[in-house]
């Protein structure tokens, strides 16, 4: 068989840079990150250039001015004394509020609904069918402005407000009765530490019982009687240390206690409502992934369709249920922006609305306010992930 080799030349054992598809991918990567690198690079000192031709300062010393106004909630100490960044981590807190609370509303509806969909009763999951198709096909906004302008706009006058006990609801909110700290009240918070703490390992504890004999003990109302019993016991051994400070219809307004305003209730509604629909039909086709024949074992074994619920599907159907429930997690906290229509003060409306207008300061603002919903979404992804890694089969 002919040979291209010259005699006495031993056969080369590596191709060449450019035959080696591996070294040319390489090359090829580090091309296109160089290109994206420089074309950034240009971008920003093209804005740089632009901003000083126009006089126009850079940087984050704006942070340190005074603000110069109010903002309507507050998770912390504000006034229209403090600084801009001050009123960066008020909106940044109320952004998280509304998604955290929007998160945990939006689940228990979600899961209540999916299965009452798959419900045998025909009345119930006709109902749950409604509120899913309703619900999930009307924009978020139209949602929104329902419930601040058709519902809670409509309430009374704080006069003829609508009272439950101590609780008082009108057009400025709701007004609830404030807890007040006294002294001693640090026992009850180690108390309730301690109480958590206790919590996750009797979990553990459990978990690895039932791996190993099959007993199942009862975490639940264990678990409850632990996080209310033991915080409880060490509020009555310091004396009760604590009071609460009423409302009162003061004037044309209630003074004390704590304030519910309509914008956080609107935005609230809405997000759980509208996301809720979305997870309920994540629940509803997890529960269906799984197996008819794990509920007819479990059937076969005698347990009741209560536990089997609990205890056969939706264990396995949540490795079906958490990847999509994440993604409707990352759109509840990013849908929290739209709050700035109706002037809730979140992070967009306080920041990236009244200090961007007072500052003119548009590329450090944005861009603060870009890596604050990006840092938001990657923790809840790393959190729903690790989540994900602990429900999924480990193969043996």
């Amino acid at each position: 068989m002919p040979s291209d080799l010259k005699p006495g030349v031993a056969p080369s054992s590596k191709p060449k840079f450019w035959n080696d598809p591996d070294k040319r991918a390489l090359l090829f990567q580090v091309l296109m990150v160089l290109t994206v690198v420089g074309f950034i690079g240009y971008l920003v000192n093209n804005a740089l250039t632009n901003l000083e031709q126009r006089g126009i300062t850079t940087g984050f010393a704006f942070l340190g001015q005074t603000s110069g106004f109010d903002i309507l909630l507050s998770l912390v100490e504000y006034d229209s004394t403090h600084t801009f960044g001050t009123t960066f981590v008020v909106g940044l807190l109320n952004t998280l509020l509304v998604s955290a609370l929007g998160i945990i509303l939006a689940t228990l509806i979600g899961f209540v609904m999916g299965v009452a969909r798959l419900s045998n009763n025909w009345l119930i999951g006709k109902v749950a069918a409604a509120y899913i198709e309703i619900f999930r096909n009307i924009p978020l906004l139209l949602q929104i402005f329902f419930w601040y302008f058709a519902v809670l706009r409509a309430l009374p006058a704080p006069r003829q407000s609508i009272e439950f006990g101590s609780a008082f609801l009108n057009v400025r909110g709701l007004y609830l009765p404030s807890p007040v700290f006294e002294s001693g009240f640090g026992l009850v918070t180690i108390a309730i530490g301690i109480a958590i703490a206790a919590v996750i390992v009797l979990t553990r504890w459990n978990k690895k019982r039932q791996d190993a004999t099959g007993q199942r003990f009862p975490v639940l109302w264990t678990s409850l009687a632990i996080l209310f019993g033991l915080p409880l016991l060490a509020f009555l051994v310091a004396g009760m240390p604590m009071s609460l400070d009423y409302p009162a219809l003061q004037g044309f307004n209630f003074r004390g206690g704590m304030t519910i305003i309509p914008e956080l209730l609107a935005l609230l509604f809405a997000l759980s409502i509208y996301t809720g629909a979305f997870i309920a039909e994540i629940v509803r086709s997890g529960i269906e992934a799984v197996n008819k024949g794990q509920t007819e074992a479990a059937s076969a074994l005698g347990l009741p369709k209560g536990k089997t619920l609990r205890l056969v599907v939706i264990p396995q159907a949540m490795r079906v249920i958490i990847p999509p429930l994440t993604s409707q997690y990352l759109n509840l906290a990013k849908n929290s922006s739209l709050a700035t229509a109706i002037g809730y003060p979140d992070l967009v409306s306080v920041f990236m609305g009244t200090t961007l207008n007072q500052t003119g300061q548009a590329i450090e603002i944005i861009f603060m306010t870009m890596a604050v919903y990006l840092l938001i979404s990657l923790s809840v992804s790393t959190l729903m992930n690790w989540y994900n890694k602990r429900m999924a089969l480990v193969e043996r």
